[in-house]
């Protein structure tokens, strides 16, 4: 005879399962963003994980940490009650961090900071 199970021994999720959870957790919470913000932020998280679903365990941890650690950012800077006038959101970027990105990052930073910066009415995208 099996022995009870915990509460914790049924919250083990496979790593699709996690990766869906994170995924979603970062959706909800663009929802806070402006408008702008939030088809931007959607827009990228959707490529950058398909991107990674053919990436080996080692950059698939690294990208889960990070995606990670941004969904947390996130709704420290959002509070409670969300996105408030003039508390800005994101983070300055160290010297040392950037010098951890790839070329292909550092290109892919740099096209995303001139999207975020563009004035909302010459966005390129019309999805919501």
């Amino acid at each position: 005879m099996r022995p009870p199970r915990s509460p914790e021994a049924g919250m083990q999720f496979t790593h699709i399962q996690q990766v869906r959870l994170l995924y979603k957790a970062i959706l909800r919470l663009h929802r806070s963003l402006p408008r702008d913000l939030k088809v931007l932020g959607d827009e990228y998280a959707k490529a950058e994980f398909r991107r990674h679903k053919v990436a080996n365990p080692q950059q698939t941890l690294v990208f889960m940490q990070e995606w990670a650690t941004y969904a947390v950012e996130l709704t420290r800077q959002l509070g409670v009650k969300g996105l408030r006038e003039g508390h800005p959101i994101g983070k300055q970027l160290t010297l040392e961090e950037l010098e951890k990105f790839s070329e292909e990052q550092i290109f892919q930073l740099h096209a995303l900071m001139e999207e975020a910066q563009r004035p909302p009415s010459s966005s390129s995208s019309s999805t919501s």
